[in-house]
């Protein structure tokens, strides 16, 4: 593969073409065999809900390998209630794929859930934001206004976290997801990520 010479500028697209040949020499090649397999059919065991913002590489955070996780991103891992979008990756997750498990993550200075407090002019994102607006409404119904700094980071904390909690009701309204944990099938779990620390933990 032909890099660029010292001193070029290298723009993103060739440091991404430069990273998938450091992965197939690292990575595919030596596990050939298991790419291999993975390219004629996929068993994953988790659908992975979580937030399209660019510091979450939840393949990264969780060290699951290619084929482990069926991921649906987007912004505010919400779960929209009558989204033809994700209803087609939830039926493909639970009837076809037969995942064990369904994981809705959220994570720490969310970009969306701090929008839930600004005025917007956006056409699509207030709309999509209302989705997770119940999450805002519960939390500030059961603290004080926050005053100082450290204060109002725990609520967004808060907000992002009774968030998750939010989407697992909103999950639970899809009928087939429904009945595949009533059959114990499937179990539906809520996790949250700290960008700061990097761990990741249960929310109950």
């Amino acid at each position: 593969m032909k890099l660029p010479r010292t001193g070029e500028k290298r723009i993103m697209i060739d440091k991404l073409l430069l990273g998938n040949y450091k992965f197939r020499e690292s990575d595919f090649t030596p596990n050939i065999d298991y790419y291999r397999d993975l390219a004629s059919s996929q068993h994953p065991s988790v659908l992975w809900i979580g937030c399209s913002d660019s510091r979450l590489q939840t393949g990264h955070i969780t060290q699951a390998r290619a084929g482990e996780l069926f991921i649906q991103r987007n912004i505010g891992n919400i779960v929209p209630i009558h989204d033809w979008n994700f209803a087609t990756v939830l039926e493909y997750a639970v009837v076809h794929l037969k995942v064990d498990d369904v994981v809705i993550c959220g994570h720490s200075n969310c970009g969306a859930i701090r929008a839930l407090d600004k005025e917007s002019t956006d056409s699509y994102i207030p709309l999509w934001l209302n989705n997770a607006r119940e999450a805002q409404v519960r939390v500030d119904n059961k603290i004080s206004p926050p005053v100082t700094v450290l204060e109002k980071e725990e609520r967004y904390r808060q907000i992002e976290q009774e968030n998750v909690r939010l989407q697992i009701e909103h999950i639970y309204t899809y009928p087939l997801l429904k009945k595949a944990v009533d059959e114990k099938k499937i179990q539906v779990h809520g996790l949250y990520y700290d960008l700061g620390t990097g761990a990741l933990t249960r929310v109950t």
